[in-house]
């Protein structure tokens, strides 16, 4: 099973501690490794990022910032894992990290199951 996590937390908390950023390396090649993280990365800020809309049948197109935001995506990771409880357990280690290399940081992780197309 495919899935795909975000890193979510306030785009004005800045850049992580070098420990944390160490022990994030260390845990994702051990999964990389292992065959379970399949890539990961971090995402830029909502100020470079732009949103197109279709509504009322028109197509708009927004550039960031968005004032709304409050919690961003700011890094994901793709997964093959054996079940959802795997991709649960992989991500609360990540945030077990946050919460030992970064203190104060608060965030969340969404998990999400990926589909692919038929003949894919």
């Amino acid at each position: 099973m495919r899935y795909i996590t975000f890193v979510k937390m306030a785009e004005d908390i800045g850049d992580p501690p070098p420990e944390l950023a160490e022990a994030m390396g260390k845990e994702m090649g051990q999964a990389l490794a292992a065959g379970t993280l399949l890539e990961a990365g971090g995402l830029s800020g909502m100020r470079d990022s732009t949103e197109i809309h279709l509504r009322g049948g028109s197509i708009t197109q927004v550039d960031g910032p968005y004032a709304e935001g409050k919690e961003v995506a700011g890094g994901y990771a793709i997964t093959e894992v054996r079940s959802h409880d795997e991709a649960v357990e992989g991500a609360r280690r990540v945030l077990e990290l946050h919460q030992q290399y970064w203190p104060g940081w608060e965030g969340s992780v969404e998990i999400r199951q990926m589909f692919t197309a038929p003949g894919q």
